[in-house]
């Protein structure tokens, strides 16, 4: 069985793209300040990490971080995993799903051995009430349990990062995390969460136009899904997401975000110092 995922886009050196986006018009992104302060609380809350952008909510924050990061040691630590765990009908993977599933992964460095050793594992994805996340857990979980590896090592090196919307603050708001089963069998740090302006939450998560299909179960096999799409709605998309890298790639923008890294707790770090500083240069 070979790993299958689907098509993306270079957009670092977006020359492969040729004349497919002559004739769409495109603006600077309206939500390039508040992405960015995501994008640096993100990086604050990684613990030093590789980051995993999991199916296709976070693909504007993942071409930001790229843009933005494209200079430094940390463009080989972002990692798309176009990946949708969503079951409506609550029905288990089948053996030939897992498979595809496992094999899929493997090819992304999330096999068990490989947990085992390097940085940690930091997953990041819009939260609602956590299911996919509790679903990728659980994959990886029965996965170790299968090949006899060290639980207690790799418990240590997985994070899970949710962007939630935004929301009043009070001793009874709703916290996915409180909600989540596999969240007791992690350190207290692997959870961490990052607030997003409601509106904007809902237009990455509910809205936006994507530049390729939701990788769903049905298509994990799908050798389709490895073909670019031409549509009008995928050339919106990709028109939206080469401004954006473009933008992140700016001085200035580089320069916003090593800003704010100063604010967050972790600056204390030498790991998240030497990134602020990278930006800078």
């Amino acid at each position: 069985m070979e790993a299958n995922r689907p098509f993306r886009w270079d957009l670092i050196r977006p020359d492969n793209l040729g004349s497919l986006l002559d004739d769409v018009q495109s603006w600077e992104p309206f939500f390039l300040d508040d992405l960015v302060r995501c994008a640096a609380r993100v990086l604050g809350q990684s613990g030093d990490g590789v980051l995993y952008f999991v199916g296709r909510s976070v693909d504007s924050l993942f071409d930001l971080l790229s843009g933005a990061l494209a200079d430094t040691e940390w463009s080989s630590r972002l990692r798309p995993l176009p990946l949708s765990l969503f079951q409506r009908d609550g029905r288990a993977f089948t053996d030939d799903e897992l498979r595809q599933l496992r094999t899929n992964l493997a090819a992304d460095g999330l096999a068990p051995a490989e947990l085992m050793r390097g940085r940690p594992s930091v997953f990041v994805d819009l939260v609602h009430e956590g299911s996919t996340f509790e679903n990728l857990y659980g994959v990886l979980r029965r996965w170790v349990a299968d090949e006899h590896a060290q639980w207690d090592v790799i418990r240590r090196q997985l994070r899970f990062v949710g962007i939630t919307a935004r929301t009043k603050t009070s001793p009874n708001t709703w916290r996915w995390q409180q909600h989540a089963g596999f969240a007791a069998e992690l350190p207290a740090s692997a959870i961490r969460n990052v607030s997003l302006d409601a509106r904007l939450w809902s237009y990455f998560g509910d809205y936006q136009y994507k530049t390729a299909a939701s990788f769903r179960r049905t298509r994990w096999a799908d050798p389709e899904v490895a073909d670019p799409r031409r549509d009008e709605k995928t050339r919106m998309a990709l028109a939206e997401a080469v401004t954006l890298v473009a933008a992140a790639r700016t001085p200035k923008v580089r320069r916003q975000l090593a800003e704010l890294l100063t604010r967050e707790p972790a600056i204390g770090e030498r790991w998240l110092r030497d990134l602020q500083l990278s930006l800078r240069r």
